[in-house]
């Protein structure tokens, strides 16, 4: 039997409330100011290119332009690498539709404090098309939990992070880029300045830096300005719910997730609690006219565990299905949803953005020589490279899943059914928790081949049957 090695993670601290919930007024960028770098760690990632000239009079001017967990995480890792930062966000108290959850890994590695995670989930349901449901946690150790989270919190939190280790923030709505046309001259970013008002059109300004990292979600400028190219989405729906308090008791620390072409005919329906609610949401690729009816459907499913709720607010957000064509060009690259960093099948993004924004940071800090050197279009690419090596093969399995198991609802009772079996509980919670293909025993792993096998011709046959 193969070994898991079971990180245990420390530091787990508690917050200051005020810290993610203060009211920003930031407008115009201050002057640069050349901070300490006895406090950098070392980042092995790439060296600057001998041929990058030394910035003198001031540090390398980066700007990150999207204020999520991909742009939260890269501004306080470039601000901690004594790069002159500079964070542009519309939305400081934006709540994206989210389903939140984050893995156990994320908690250790970010170094979340406690006080920001609203549920650790510990039991799982999945609920197949015939509502058959099946327990899927039995496997997790007494330590391990799926964090669930809002996201007006965490991006919040991460955003306060990365103000306190010396990032700039701008409140304004970044317009366009002037892409240079001579080798090391700024990149030119307007935007409207907001100072924290909403209902201004905001003042046009303008910024020069020496390179441009792009969080700015699933419809990203920064993308554009590139010509990155699209990438096929699916839209997710969601609800609010608050409930009765002895229903809220039911889904303490309980996710749901439904399948069947009647919640959504190419993803999954789900109930997922939160502080003082839960969030009832569904999405889809291909159906997108179909999303309301696909979002009754899934409260149909869950009816009685949720009835007497309150609906608190209705969102819905696109999510990509792919990564972009274009990631890197020259001095710019894309990170989180903007680059397209989102599991099929689940719809998982929240780490990746946050993992792929410190990546791309620690090989701009390092390729500059903590600030001291001009980057240039290999020391982007460097973070590309890390990145596809350390998790291709997590987004090529769920790809793969997805398309054997999502095209019918017999395909799904058969998923279904191979959860109840307690090895693919256990590789499928190790490789979602430490965000590793987790490694298999040969033998079990040929069970579960001809487990699945025999899933899938059972689903064939009933897929003929109910045809005819």
């Amino acid at each position: 039997m193969a070994s898991i090695t079971i990180k245990c993670f420390v530091g787990l601290h508690q917050s200051s409330p005020e810290k993610y919930h203060r009211h920003y007024s930031f407008t115009a960028p201050s002057k640069c100011v050349v901070r300490s770098q006895r406090h950098h760690r070392r980042l092995n990632v790439v060296q600057a290119a001998k041929s990058s000239p030394k910035i003198t009079g001031r540090n390398l001017r980066v700007a990150v332009v999207g204020g999520g967990p991909a742009g939260g995480a890269a501004a306080e890792t470039l601000a901690k690498g004594g790069i002159e930062t500079f964070l542009i966000e519309r939305k400081m108290d934006n709540a994206k539709p989210c389903g939140g959850a984050i893995p156990l890994c994320m908690v250790g590695e970010f170094d979340l404090p406690l006080d920001i995670i609203d549920r650790r989930v510990t039991k799982m349901k999945v609920i197949s098309p015939s509502n058959v449901s099946v327990d899927i946690h039995k496997t997790l150790k007494p330590h391990e939990y799926v964090g669930m989270v809002r996201r007006e919190v965490l991006d919040g939190y991460l955003r306060e992070r990365a103000i306190a280790s010396g990032a700039t923030i701008i409140n304004g709505l970044f317009t366009k880029m002037d892409i240079p046309q001579e080798k090391n001259a700024p990149y030119i970013l307007h935007y409207n300045a907001f100072n924290g008002e909403s209902v201004s059109a905001g003042k046009k300004m303008s910024i020069e830096v020496d390179a441009v990292i792009g969080a700015d979600g699933v419809n990203s400028r920064v993308a554009k300005s590139i010509d990155a190219g699209d990438y096929e989405y699916l839209i997710a729906f969601q609800e609010r719910i608050k409930l009765p308090e002895d229903k809220m008791k039911y889904y303490e620390n309980l996710a749901e997730m439904y399948t069947g072409d009647d919640v959504s005919p190419d993803f999954y329906g789900w109930v997922f609690p939160k502080s003082d609610h839960v969030a009832v949401g569904t999405g889809t690729i291909g159906h997108k006219p179909d999303i309301k009816k696909f979002q009754d459907a899934t409260r149909r499913r869950a009816h009685d565990k949720i009835v007497g709720g309150k609906i608190m607010r209705v969102e819905a957000h696109p999510i990509p299905q792919h990564p972009r064509p274009r990631r890197v060009l020259e001095r710019v690259a894309l990170v989180g949803d903007a680059a397209g960093y989102v599991t099929k099948g689940s719809g998982e993004g929240i780490y990746f953005a946050a993992k792929s924004g410190r990546m791309c940071a620690e090989a701009i800090v390092e390729g500059s020589e903590y600030g001291r050197r001009m980057v240039n279009e290999g020391d982007m690419r460097s973070y590309l490279k890390k990145w596809d090596k350390t998790y291709w093969p997590t987004f090529k399995v769920m790809d793969v899943l997805e398309r054997l198991f999502y095209r019918s609802n017999p395909a799904r009772e058969a998923l279904v059914e191979l959860f109840g079996n307690e090895y693919v509980q256990r590789m499928t919670f190790d490789s979602y928790m430490y965000k590793k293909v987790a490694p298999g025993n040969p033998l079990e792993d040929i069970k579960l081949a001809v487990n699945t096998i025999g899933s899938l011709v059972r689903a064939n046959a009933l897929s003929k049957k109910m045809a005819n």
